[in-house]
């Protein structure tokens, strides 16, 4: 019963937090680089996420941008039709890769 109280407590507790002031999300604009293939990227990658996702996977090598696509379309079920992967994959290299294929 203490177990619950505490759980009780705790969980409504948070409800009457109060912050004075005004409290403001920083605006981070991230730098897009346009290219053969962004628009593949905006109608796939887009839809869920921000580009600061990509951006901050940091450059990569083509095989760390083609195991991210594929984990997309199959763990995450992205709908990312077989012909746009690839055109996915060789943009983020292109644009945010290391030059490294491995």
């Amino acid at each position: 019963m203490n177990k619950i109280l505490l759980l009780v407590m705790l969980s409504v507790g948070s409800l009457f937090a109060q912050v004075k002031g005004d409290v403001e999300v920083p605006y981070i604009a991230y730098q897009i680089k346009m290219g053969k293939g962004f628009d593949a990227v905006q109608a796939n990658c887009l839809m869920c996420h921000s580009f600061g996702y990509i951006i901050n996977q940091g450059p990569q090598s083509r095989l760390f941008w083609k195991k991210k696509v594929d984990k997309m379309i199959t763990h995450f079920k992205a709908p990312i039709p077989k012909e746009d992967a690839k055109i996915v994959t060789d943009y983020l290299f292109e644009h945010y890769g290391n030059g490294e294929l491995k």
